[in-house]
């Protein structure tokens, strides 16, 4: 029996989307790319084939390593695919991500606390 896996059920499987509608959803808006050309949720995916994945977190570039036929734990499913993700994307994703958080809350941005009010309420006087 010749092994057969759709492009949208791997990408499901091995946890690169979280639901089969959203990596088909992904394969038709092109988001996923096989040789540089957009690949359709019907490919049948063999071992050794190397894909182009936008994700709303990154962008992957996978190696398949294996055909999972089900949905696994993490542990298990990063085993079906090599990660080769060029090292400067996943800098960037680093920086970005130290950029992004800046340790203060934005709850303290913009309304004065109740401390700051009577601060205030005193400074220039009733």
């Amino acid at each position: 029996m010749a092994e057969k896996l759709r492009l949208d059920k791997y990408l499901w499987a091995i946890r690169l989307f979280k639901t089969r509608t959203l990596a088909a959803a992904a394969c038709d808006t092109g988001k996923v790319k096989f040789n540089g050309s957009p690949a359709k949720a019907s490919k049948n995916v063999n071992i050794g084939d190397e894909y182009e994945v936008k994700t709303q977190a990154r962008r992957w570039r996978i190696k398949v390593n294996g055909l999972p036929y089900n949905r696994m734990k993490y542990e298990e499913a990063i085993k079906f695919y090599i990660d080769i993700t060029p090292a400067g994307e996943i800098e960037r994703l680093q920086f970005q991500a130290a950029a992004f958080y800046t340790g203060k809350r934005k709850s303290k941005i913009g309304r004065p606390t109740k401390k700051q009010r009577r601060d205030l309420k005193g400074f220039l006087g009733d």
